[in-house]
């Protein structure tokens, strides 16, 4: 039997899944092997330091650099408060006294007897790391972290912005071709995570933003709604650090595309139940796709699978095509010829045969299509 190996979005109602949760930096982890953590339990933190703040002590006192010192009120390692006098000079008539004031709280980082510098460091910043999803440690790196095993649902989309989130699931529409209006989004869905249909306009997703809904997973949004909401392009780099109040995550593609009817059942399927979401994505080398997870069993699913994958495809997978004239329909794969055809750019290409669910069977090349893994 031919085989093609096509890698996909992954759409799977109970598999197990590890994910490491490590800081960028040394410091403390918080979780022991074994432990049994929630998703908004800290795992791990460190701190930052702060920034650096030059102050030119000479140049203000008019003095030498090596005499910086004597008119120093505080030495290294001395905390300061904004507005307090770290340095001062005494003249004989006290009109001509300099004296000079903290910019910022923090401490006095170095006092320099050679360029007659100050430099004043704010206090470090806590940078803690959440378990981001409900589930068990199974191993500790020392001072960075730890890596997480839970068992649940795991959903990827093709394109995402914002970072890491959680909430509730509430599915706000009822069918996968229902577009998400802003009148969908009631008061009630703060800090939920909102599923709706075919697509999410620009006055839906500044309504949800302003109602304090954490997450949206749509079919589609318009490439210019997503300009307006960032304020630039998006290029082929990472998304996942936009701060624009609200992580998005679209499964199909850009324009008003139905959510697939297997990915929409699944998530109502979970409706009322707390998922992690995040909307990092890269489609660089190392690609990564932005992800809803719901820790535990589905109602209908008593056994998980475990996400080893296949590396092929085969007659029946699932798929969804990726390329126009046929962006964004799923379909079913019925045969996979063996021969080199020849397609619309009239170069030869390895295609399959698409069975739609309507019955129509259409012919694309096996570049053009992702697995729907289930």
């Amino acid at each position: 039997m031919a085989h093609a190996y096509t890698p996909g979005l992954k759409v799977m109602p109970c598999t197990l899944l590890k994910k490491k949760r490590l800081l960028p930096i040394p410091g403390k982890v918080l979780a022991a092997l074994d432990q049994q953590v929630d998703a908004l339990d800290v795992v791990a933190k460190t701190e930052l330091p702060g920034k650096v703040f030059s102050i030119n002590v000479a140049n203000r006192l008019a003095v030498g650099p090596e005499e910086v010192p004597g008119f120093m009120l505080k030495k290294e390692g001395d905390p300061v408060k904004k507005g307090e006098t770290i340095a001062e000079n005494k003249p004989f008539l006290k009109w001509f006294k300099t004296t000079i004031e903290s910019t910022v709280d923090g401490t006095v980082e170095s006092i320099s007897n050679v360029t007659g510098q100050v430099l004043l460091r704010e206090p470090p910043k806590v940078l803690p790391i959440k378990a981001y999803v409900k589930g068990k440690v199974v191993e500790v790196t020392p001072d960075f972290g730890v890596t997480l095993e839970a068992e649940g649902t795991f959903i990827q989309g093709i394109f995402g912005v914002g970072g890491e989130t959680n909430g509730e699931i509430v599915v706000a529409v009822n069918s996968p071709d229902e577009d998400l209006t802003p009148e969908d989004i009631k008061d009630t869905y703060k800090g939920k995570i909102v599923i709706g249909g075919k697509h999410a306009s620009l006055a839906t997703i500044k309504r949800a933003v302003e109602l304090g809904v954490n997450a949206i997973v749509v079919g589609g949004i318009h490439d210019r709604d997503l300009r307006q909401l960032l304020g630039y392009d998006i290029g082929v780099a990472e998304t996942g650090t936009e701060n624009i109040g609200i992580t998005l995550i679209v499964t199909e593609g850009f324009g008003m595309i139905p959510m697939a009817e297997y990915t929409f059942k699944l998530l109502s399927s979970r409706n009322g139940e707390k998922a992690s979401v995040s909307g990092a994505t890269q489609i660089r080398a190392g690609v990564m796709r932005p992800e809803i997870i719901v820790p535990g069993y589905p109602k209908h699913v008593t056994e998980c699978k475990k996400d080893q994958g296949r590396g092929w495809i085969e007659p029946g997978d699932p798929i969804r095509i990726i390329r126009e004239p046929h962006f964004g329909v799923i379909g079913t794969v019925k045969s996979l010829p063996p021969e080199l055809t020849v397609i619309g750019s009239e170069s030869h290409a390895r295609v399959l045969e698409v069975q739609l669910d309507g019955g129509e069977v259409i012919v694309v090349p096996r570049a053009n299509i992702e697995v729907l893994e289930k």
